[in-house]
């Protein structure tokens, strides 16, 4: 079978498949795609409004929160669009080029979003085990510095992904059985030696998730010891209720992705369709639940939300 170099000057169209086996029923599935989609972009731009808006709100969690609405909008936005395009027009060409910034700009954005998840679990860990020196502990200059440090994580981790592809042969054939550049589905149309890459990919997830649900798993772990050391029962609940959003958002974020993650690369008998679908209910449903959550279970910002629209 013939093979190609991505470095050479013929440079191929790769073919994004769609959902393999729901061909029949891509009209379909888009319908709660593009919903997921515009609540999302609602959703997320209505947080950044308001809190840019509303001086009263330019505080450490709430620039944390305007981080997360950013990272849900570009990691729903580098994949909703041409999924919507191979659903409604069969358009289910792209270019090597777009393939791999497509995948570049994506899991920079979920590395960002892991990044900016362990912030808000210590912005709760300082809130609650340290709520009188909170104010100096985190300013938004610090907030703003480490999302700058999660940032440069993000690219120089995700950097070497499409670099490393780019040395690989492909067959003639270059069908991705999926609904954007995911790695691993890339990975598995190469003609060449894959080891490096799907070591690599595994070092992300170590680097990111794997570390991230680390530090953040020992900040729960403090602010639990300094909760039951709280003798009264209605502080135990307003303490662990700061942190009900955050667990929400936790799980929603990386339980999906560990999955999809860890079934691309062990789950042999799971349907390539039920696989993708999940792939991909990861990148819309919690960038549409987010702004949903917060805005539900933090008063603040729920009220001025309200304000805003009761003018409307």
């Amino acid at each position: 079978m013939s093979a190609f170099n991505l470095t050479s000057s013929s440079l191929p169209m790769f073919i994004l498949n769609g959902i393999p086996g729901l061909e029949a029923a891509h009209i379909w599935i888009s319908i709660p795609f593009s919903l997921f989609y515009v609540v999302s972009l609602v959703g997320n731009f209505t947080v950044l409004f308001v809190v840019i808006k509303e001086e009263s709100l330019h505080k450490p969690m709430y620039l944390l929160l305007c981080m997360l609405a950013l990272t849900d909008i570009g990691m729903s936005t580098c994949v909703e669009p041409k999924a919507l395009c191979i659903f409604w027009f069969g358009f289910k060409d792209i270019t090597v080029d777009g393939c791999l910034t497509q995948m570049l700009f994506l899991y920079v954005f979920v590395a960002m979003q892991s990044a900016i998840l362990v912030t808000m679990g210590f912005d709760r860990y300082v809130a609650i085990c340290n709520p009188l020196r909170y104010t100096t502990i985190l300013t938004n200059s610090r907030i703003a510095k480490l999302g700058l440090v999660g940032f440069m994580r993000a690219v120089l981790l995700v950097l070497p992904l499409p670099l490393l592809l780019q040395r690989l042969p492909f067959c003639a054939n270059c069908v991705i059985l999926h609904t954007y550049c995911e790695h691993m589905a890339v990975v598995k149309i190469s003609c060449g030696d894959t080891r490096i890459n799907r070591m690599y990919g595994l070092v992300i997830i170590v680097m990111t998730t794997g570390l991230d649900l680390t530090l953040i798993g020992l900040t729960y772990g403090l602010i639990i010891r300094a909760v039951l050391r709280i003798s009264s029962k209605k502080a135990h609940r307003k303490a662990l209720n700061t942190c009900t959003a955050h667990i929400c958002v936790m799980l929603m974020s990386y339980t999906p992705y560990l999955f999809s993650n860890l079934t691309h690369r062990f789950g042999q008998g799971i349907s390539a369709h039920v696989h993708i679908l999940l792939a991909n209910l990861y990148l819309f449903v919690p960038p549409m639940l987010n702004p949903i959550i917060y805005g539900v279970k933090t008063k603040e910002l729920r009220d001025k939300i309200e304000k805003y629209t009761c003018r409307m």
